[in-house]
């Protein structure tokens, strides 16, 4: 897709009805279909467009001479030619300004094609430039080449992540005890009972004659009494009174964890299916909402919303009444933004229409 001046974007799609659905969502938005052309080759049936066989769209080398000026054929003009020739559609909007965005946004959704990429993969089966007098693909060349695109390019994948809850323990440390001892000091006394012995020594005059004993201890003579006394005699004796053990503990407890895990659940809806709907959408909302003053393009997402979940196997055989709160939880937590009152009733138009409820 490429934008040729500042008010023009073309774009390319491999199937003709696409193309087609593209232009009519570029109406509903509100550029002139005047400003919208679809290009294709009549001769290319693979296309999806009906014609005469052997004809061709005139004017499709002046379309692009006309939108991309003179130049090489290796230029865009030639590459564009190409892929018409190869049985793409190409779509050329013309728009103001503040609606080219929109324009590129309603392409890039209906799988407008990389016409670089496309270009080096014709570059891979020897194509160099866009010959004019090559004839276009009939039939049979162009489904080919359109599969084999689709099967290298489409081949896109949405990754399914979940998230999975993993319980598992580890050892913290939660607290303890240490244990020591210190030496401390206290008095104590005790009573003990100690004998001691004085010698005393009196003098006691007497008068008597000796006897015969006593005259044979006239000579020198001297006697020895000792003293004797107890003093206390302090010991120190070691005893054990008193063990302090320490040991641990083991418990076992169950404990329930508890918490929430995330996953993707990919959806997939045909594009072409809910665009059958388009014009009864925009129908519904010019008979309901054009006065409320909330553009089209506000609420097409909330119809297209309710078609989706009229798919949703989760919610097959139910009725509206049944699956409303689940519908509005589900669609409030992906648009927070927005209002459930106010887009309810083009949920439930899009839900009906596709359950036949409507």
């Amino acid at each position: 897709m490429k934008q040729t001046s500042d008010n023009t974007i073309v774009g390319v799609f491999d199937d003709y009805s696409t193309a087609e659905n593209v232009a009519r969502e570029l109406t509903n938005v509100g550029i002139a279909r005047e400003n919208i052309e679809v290009k294709s080759n009549f001769m290319t049936g693979a296309a999806g467009r009906s014609g005469r066989s052997g004809e061709d769209e005139g004017g499709i080398s002046g379309f692009f001479h006309r939108l991309f000026g003179g130049g090489d054929e290796t230029d865009d003009r030639g590459h564009y030619a190409e892929a018409v020739r190869r049985g793409s559609t190409v779509v050329c909007v013309t728009a103001p300004s503040s609606q080219l965005d929109q324009a590129v946004t309603i392409m890039n959704e209906h799988g407008a094609v990389d016409i670089d990429r496309r270009v080096a993969a014709y570059r891979d089966t020897g194509y160099d430039r866009y010959d004019p007098n090559a004839p276009a693909y009939n039939f049979d060349e162009a489904v080919r080449e359109r599969q084999q695109y689709q099967e290298v390019e489409g081949r896109k994948s949405i990754p399914v992540v979940e998230e999975e809850l993993q319980v598992g323990k580890r050892t913290v440390r939660r607290g303890g005890v240490r244990v020591y001892s210190r030496v401390v000091e206290r008095p104590v006394e005790e009573n003990i009972t100690l004998r001691e012995e004085h010698v005393h020594v009196e003098r006691r005059p007497v008068d008597r004659p000796a006897e015969a004993g006593e005259v044979g201890r006239l000579r020198d003579q001297s006697i020895e009494v000792t003293e004797m006394a107890e003093e206390p005699v302090v010991q120190k004796r070691t005893r054990v009174r008193e063990e302090v053990l320490v040991e641990k503990e083991t418990k076992q407890r169950t404990e329930k964890v508890r918490d929430t895990v995330r996953r993707t659940e990919v959806e997939v809806e045909p594009l072409d299916k809910s665009n059958d709907y388009s014009d009864e959408f925009r129908r519904d909302y010019d008979s309901r909402y054009a006065d409320s003053g909330v553009p089209y393009e506000t609420m097409r997402p909330a119809y297209d919303y309710g078609y989706r979940t009229a798919n949703d196997q989760k919610y097959a055989g139910r009725s509206w009444s049944d699956v409303e709160e689940d519908i509005r939880t589900d669609y409030m937590r992906n648009n927070p933004n927005s209002s459930w009152d106010r887009m309810k009733g083009a949920v439930r138009y899009g839900w009906e229409k596709v359950t036949g409820k409507r």
